[in-house]
């Protein structure tokens, strides 16, 4: 009997989910009673090795080779996996991770560089397919009431963002890792604001570059190709939307100091990231396959650097259910679109890499969601120096309180044809 059958035969009691596994010599073992949710169809026995070494990364690289198939309810099998505890990581994943970030770690602006363009550089043609139109978050929306797609989610989000800094017109924002703008064009047309977004991934920067240009939007909206950690001026507001997990493990208070270094004494700032409550390494499937450099840092790490730094925190808000909705409605776009994401590209874009991002964005809804898991999305409203009873509202009533109405010019321009992106090689 294989590792993985003894697994098998012992987790029936740890989850309702039931299912089935099929070995290359025929066998099968069910588990639980009922219909299975998924079948795991074991195709070459040397996948049953590297489950052995390997855990549940073993068991993923497997899948991703071809050596595992998996036919039924796709998200179930990462519900169970986290039900019984197989995404923990095993001595040789830990000892791969470390590894890995000896190899890959940010230290260094050019590695940190090559890292985020690993992802980020796959190109706007990629990207639309799948995220919101026009304003292409890459980050969790927010689903609040009366809210029925990604579209207006986004929106949703970025609106809330922008009164949690309680934007006023004239004021100079800057966006930390502004991805391809969205927040940058929807703050300028709503609140009259002049944004400095920064990017270090140069194909989203040629990107935003000809859409500011295309737009008319010179005068409004600025793009600078740099380091997270690099500081050029001080701003009125600072927003940093899903940066702070790219900071790297040994890079967090740089990237915090650089955050407070950014924002003039008496500004009010955003801090939207994935944090763990508790100290744990990050997935290293994640860093594998998905972002070399990334690393979610622990709630307490953050606040501790931003103490450190002269931050107050204000008000901090959860929003791990919005990133497991989001997740949902960008796996269903990515499978929906996954004939037109492989024609741009053949060669990259194959099953391979469908295996791996159906996995990236299946099994992250399923974190999200897991009632025993330890990853949040926290939204962190902080200034610097003290707030006062004159300069912030002593209650939350008056962000959710005023009606955000939209009026006819409110919404974003349409996004121009892209920039065809330079490859990855």
């Amino acid at each position: 009997m294989s590792g993985l059958e003894s697994l098998l035969n012992s987790v029936s009691s740890k989850t309702p989910v039931p299912f089935s596994a099929e070995f290359p010599d025929g066998r099968s073992v069910l588990v639980g009673r009922g219909e299975p949710a998924f079948r795991l169809k074991i195709v070459r026995r040397r996948a049953l090795r590297r489950v052995a070494m390997f855990g549940h990364i073993g068991l993923l690289d497997a899948y991703f080779d071809g050596d595992v198939d998996i036919e039924g309810d796709f998200s179930a099998i990462f519900r169970v996996g986290m039900e019984i505890g197989f995404d923990r990581p095993g001595l040789m994943v830990r000892l791969r991770n470390r590894w890995h970030e000896f190899r890959l770690s940010n230290r260094s602006f050019a590695q940190a560089k090559a890292n985020a363009r690993f992802h980020y550089g796959l190109g706007y043609d990629f990207y639309r397919q799948w995220l919101d139109d026009p304003l292409m978050m890459y980050t969790c929306a927010y689903w609040g009431d009366g809210v029925t797609n990604l579209e207006e989610a986004q929106r949703a989000k970025v609106e809330h963002v922008c009164r949690k800094v309680r934007l006023q017109p004239g004021e100079r924002v800057i966006d930390i890792g502004c991805g391809f703008g969205g927040f940058m064009f929807h703050a300028a047309e709503r609140h009259g604001v002049q944004v400095v977004g920064t990017n270090t991934t140069t194909e989203q920067v040629e990107e935003l570059q000809g859409r500011i240009a295309a737009g008319g939007w010179g005068d409004r909206l600025k793009v600078v190709e740099a380091d997270f950690r690099e500081v050029f001026d001080q701003f009125d507001k600072v927003v940093s939307i899903g940066t702070l997990e790219h900071a790297g493990r040994d890079q967090l208070f740089e990237v915090v100091s650089a955050h407070a270094r950014f924002l003039k004494p008496g500004g009010l700032g955003m801090l939207h990231f994935i944090g763990h409550v508790g100290q744990f390494e990050t997935e290293f499937f994640i860093r594998q396959h998905v972002f070399p450099g990334g690393w979610i840092p622990s709630l307490a790490e953050t606040i501790d650097a931003m103490e450190k730094c002269g931050l107050e925190v204000v008000d901090i808000e959860n929003l791990r259910r919005h990133y497991a909705l989001t997740l949902d409605e960008w796996s269903r776009r990515f499978e929906a679109r996954w004939e037109t994401i492989r024609a741009i590209d053949p060669k990259r874009f194959d099953e391979r890499f469908r295996r791996i991002w159906r996995t990236y964005l299946t099994a992250c809804a399923e974190m999200f969601r897991s009632p025993v898991g330890h990853t949040h999305l926290f939204q962190i409203t902080f200034s610097k120096g003290n707030i006062t009873r004159a300069n912030y509202p002593m209650s939350r009533k008056w962000l959710y309180d005023q009606a955000v109405a939209e009026p006819a010019t409110a919404r974003p321009r349409p996004h121009r044809e892209p920039v065809p992106s330079r490859r990855l090689d």
